[in-house]
């Protein structure tokens, strides 16, 4: 597994825990942040004994957003008094391995579901937006925080927030830059569930994936792939897709687990095969 200065793996039976873990600074994403999420994201949806990742916070917060000091040696174009064509251009350019950042979380076959606790601010909700599921804690407070920094969000929250909650929610958050509760998250579906604390958050987000990862990894995994094709499809594309999944992906060793366990009065034990 690749090792990060900001992000610590850990697996544990089907699941795979990526935390961020710059607990000193509230997960502020400096450049590591930025550039080791897509390999370790690709490495764990690569490995055959990992089924679902689970994306949490070490410390007080899930992530306060971009660390913007500590960004500027890699970003030097946002402080240039000219910004001639090549000064943007070049930015332009930097943007793009950004944007892969949170990319790489959604596009990869496997589930993510993002456990969040106090602020989830900026980079933090683009990365949340990237996941599959949310869960959060009572305390937690989320902000799309850009509008109110100079800075117009750029790695994906406006592409993928209006899918989750619409256009008219995501543009007043956009628009105000405002912080919203958890109470209010759940409200707009933001998030899926709201719990108690940190220690129930996690309880709460392995039971989820363990829920999931017994159930048959290629529907799981073909499901999301499904879904993911589907935004901005229409309904006639999405079902010529479908069906080639479905076909591809039937018979297999699960589908026959499932009849035998069936006929058996057992819980199938799928493999992925």
């Amino acid at each position: 597994m690749s090792t990060s200065a900001y992000y610590l793996v850990e697996k544990k039976g089907p699941i795979a825990w990526v935390y961020l873990n710059r607990p000193e600074k509230k997960n502020a994403m400096h450049a590591p942040a930025w550039k080791d999420a897509p390999a370790i994201f690709t490495e764990l949806d690569d490995d055959p004994e990992v089924r679902v990742i689970i994306v949490a916070g070490k410390g007080s917060d899930f992530c306060v957003g971009i660390d913007l000091m500590g960004m500027m040696g890699e970003l030097p174009e946002l402080m240039d008094a000219e910004q001639k064509g090549g000064v943007k251009w070049q930015l332009l350019k930097k943007i793009y391995p950004l944007q892969a950042t949170m990319t790489a979380m959604e596009k990869i076959r496997k589930p993510v579901i993002a456990a969040v606790h106090g602020y989830c601010i900026g980079a933090g909700l683009d990365m949340i937006t990237a996941c599959d599921i949310r869960l959060c804690t009572k305390d937690a407070k989320f902000c799309l925080k850009e509008a109110a920094v100079g800075f117009v969000a750029d790695v994906g929250v406006l592409q993928r927030l209006p899918l989750i909650v619409g256009q008219g929610i995501t543009r007043e958050l956009a628009f105000t830059a405002k912080n919203i509760t958890a109470e209010r998250a759940e409200k707009i579906l933001l998030v899926n569930q709201v719990v108690e604390d940190y220690e129930t958050l996690l309880a709460e987000a392995e039971k989820m994936a363990l829920e999931i990862s017994e159930n048959s990894p290629l529907a799981v995994q073909a499901s999301k792939d499904v879904l993911n094709f589907g935004v901005g499809k229409s309904i006639d594309d999405g079902l010529k897709y479908v069906a080639s999944i479905s076909a591809n992906i039937i018979p297999s060793h699960d589908l026959m687990e499932a009849v035998t366990a069936f006929m058996e009065k057992r819980k199938p034990k799928f493999t992925g095969k």
